[in-house]
Order: structure tokens, then C-alpha cells, then sequence
């Protein structure tokens, strides 16, 4: 490995590190709030709450299941997915690599919960005239990022770089 090489894998860890305990770091204190207070339900704004739900589910609750055998099969599946991620991060020499680290990093904080408690503490509520999004959490939130910015990357940049080449 080059000193360019090295020095990018290192920062793309450091980036993957910042959300992995970011994330951890937040749901460990609305985990605690919850220990204290019973529940949590707390009111930020009128468009923001912070409301803890166990999510059994994948991003935003989607497929929530009781069934252990498919939870534990989504979960493996998610895994896969990590380590594919974290190959293309790898593989990776332009800005997409640290929009992979993003992504890495929020996936690892909740892959991590899923196997710990078997569920993910999600609690950000946005909400908005009565229509409430999906709660989720802080590795929601760079998940989505990160895969936004790639789509962005992919639209406005590599179509660039190919009309260029032609």
C-alpha cells in the first residue's frame, strides 16, 4: 500500500469511526433516558420529538418481523451488505469512498444494536401537520447521506466524466 492509499484508508476509518460512535453515543443516552424516565417522549419543537421504538425491522421499520429464523436471515443479509460496502470503500479512489465510510459507519451502529438487543433504538420523530416520517436514528441519518450523495455523484459527475471521454 502507497502513502496515498494509506492515508486515504485511514481517514475513511476515522470517518467510519466519527458515525459509528456518534451514533452509539446518542442512542446510548436515549437508552439511558429511558432507563431513567420509563419512556422516552420528549418534545423538541412542533416538528421534532425524540420517541424511543425498538425497530425489528431494516431501514425506517421496513419488514418487521417476530420470526427469529427470518430476523436472523435479514441479519446475515445485512452483514453481507456491510462487508460489500466496506470492499467498495476500499476499492474506491475518488470522493465516493468517503460517502462509502458514511454508510459503513451508520450500517456497523445499527448492525451493532441488531445483534446486542435484537432490535434497533430508533427515536428521532419528525413530524409535520399530523403526518409523522418514519422514527429512526443518527445511523439513519448518514446511511441516507451517504447513499443520496452517491446517487448525486453517480447522476451529475460519472455522466460528465463519460460525455468528456465521448
Amino acid at each position: 500500500m502507497n502513502k496515498i492509499n494509506l492515508k486515504n484508508f485511514y481517514l475513511n476509518l476515522v470517518i467510519l469511526l466519527i458515525v459509528f460512535i456518534f451514533d452509539r453515543a446518542t442512542k446510548l443516552y436515549i437508552l439511558k433516558l429511558a432507563e431513567v424516565e420509563a419512556s422516552v417522549d420528549v418534545y423538541i419543537a412542533p416538528y421534532l420529538n425524540l420517541f424511543l421504538i425498538w425497530n425489528k425491522g431494516i431501514a425506517f421499520g421496513l419488514f418487521s418481523i417476530d420470526g427469529s429464523i427470518i430476523y436472523n436471515s435479514i441479519t446475515i443479509l445485512i452483514a453481507l451488505i456491510i462487508i460489500a460496502i466496506l470492499f467498495m470503500m476500499l476499492k474506491n479512489n475518488n470522493i465516493q469512498r468517503y460517502l462509502f465510510a458514511l454508510i459503513a459507519g451508520g450500517a456497523l451502529g445499527n448492525f451493532y444494536d441488531r445483534i446486542v438487543y435484537s432490535a434497533v433504538p430508533d427515536f428521532i420523530d419528525l413530524h409535520f401537520y399530523g403526518f409523522h416520517w418514519f422514527v429512526f436514528n443518527v445511523a439513519d441519518i448518514f446511511i441516507t447521506i451517504g447513499v443520496f450523495c452517491l446517487i448525486l455523484v453517480e447522476l451529475f459527475f460519472n455522466n460528465k466524466n463519460i460525455n468528456e471521454k465521448n
